[in-house]
């Protein structure tokens, strides 16, 4: 082959290449476009109340530690159910005799708020309402029972005002909102492998056995596990990417839109046993997990305090607080949309 004839090649390779760079620019620009198109529009929905969560969080803690069989969580539970009938919820009390790794029995009972109970889609929104009775991760007083602030108290105390949210809302949403109470979560040793639950999540693990309705059943469910934390973070939990990743997607890409960022990760995180798994498996609803896990230091999973007596009220920060239950009530209004065929 001539000089030429390599040179006039090699001009035509050039403009080829070009071409291909130029074409791909423009799909780049195109696929860049059409994801910001894609993006789902956020409706209007209310203000979530921080202050107001926060308050609840703290009427809980007064209460002191809400372990099973003493009085403060008996009162901590008559509390909850009063406030959510206040806010016009439909309440049910489901009692049950949980039994503990360690053969005790607790007189517990999950608490059921129903918001427009009649309606046909649902969504199904959990945290666990009792203390932890010993404080197991603390270097000086493992036998004292946690006042659990943020492992426990915090997820409640946001699902009591996005009850309050829903009853003000000046436009309802029309979706059902079942809010659960789960009992007799924390009352577990991980080192007791009876099961893969070593002794957690009783009360979930009843529910999703015995549904306070026959039948019943939810679009998807989000428990709240620590999520009042001063700067949390919110990896997209294991089971809950395997069991449930489009629903994981759909909030993670909301507080995203919010401008949460800093608190939902994303990034996958590790595995963890929670209240959602049974509801997965046994109630076989689709179920993600929001909790408080480190990106970066596998030796500390959780929140610093976690199952220590200084899981206190100095651990909860109300900017935590917005981003989660902001996120959340924005969610609820998302899926009251109509479907656009």
């Amino acid at each position: 082959m001539s000089s030429r004839s390599n040179l006039l090649h090699l001009n035509r390779f050039f403009v080829v290449l070009l071409a291909f760079v130029i074409l791909y620019g423009c799909k780049t620009k195109t696929s860049t476009e059409q994801t910001t198109e894609q993006a789902i529009p956020l409706v209007n929905s209310p203000a979530f109340n921080a202050d107001s969560a926060y308050y609840f969080i703290q009427k809980q803690v007064d209460f002191g530690p809400r372990v099973p069989n003493t009085a403060a969580h008996r009162q901590c539970g008559d509390y909850l159910v009063s406030t959510l009938k206040k806010y016009g919820l439909e309440v049910t009390e489901q009692q049950f005799i949980a039994t503990t790794y360690d053969d005790k029995k607790l007189n517990a009972r999950n608490i059921i708020g129903s918001f427009n109970p009649k309606a046909t889609k649902r969504i199904l929104l959990t945290s666990h309402w009792d203390s932890r009775p010993f404080a197991d991760q603390d270097s000086a007083r493992k036998d004292q029972p946690v006042l659990a602030a943020n492992d426990g108290a915090s997820g409640v105390g946001i699902l009591l005002e996005i009850a309050r949210s829903l009853a003000a809302a000046s436009t309802k949403p029309d979706i059902g909102v079942d809010i659960i109470f789960f009992d007799a979560e924390d009352w577990g040793n991980s080192e007791v492998a009876k099961d893969k639950f070593s002794g957690y999540c009783l009360g979930s693990q009843h529910w999703a056995a015995n549904k306070h309705i026959s039948g019943y059943t939810a679009y998807f469910g989000i428990p709240l596990d620590m999520v009042g934390a001063k700067g949390a973070t919110f990896l997209k939990e294991g089971y809950s990417v395997a069991l449930a990743e489009g629903v994981v997607k759909t909030v993670w890409d909301i507080a995203a839109q919010l401008g949460y960022n800093a608190y939902f990760i994303d990034q996958n995180g590790a595995a963890i046993t929670d209240d959602h798994v049974p509801v997965n498996e046994v109630a076989k609803i689709p179920m993600i997990d929001i909790i408080h896990t480190n990106p970066e230091n596998a030796s500390n999973t959780f929140f610093k305090d976690w199952h220590t007596t200084h899981d206190t009220m100095e651990n909860i920060d109300p900017k935590t607080l917005k981003a989660v239950g902001q996120t959340v009530l924005q969610v609820l209004f998302q899926e009251a949309q109509p479907e656009v065929m």
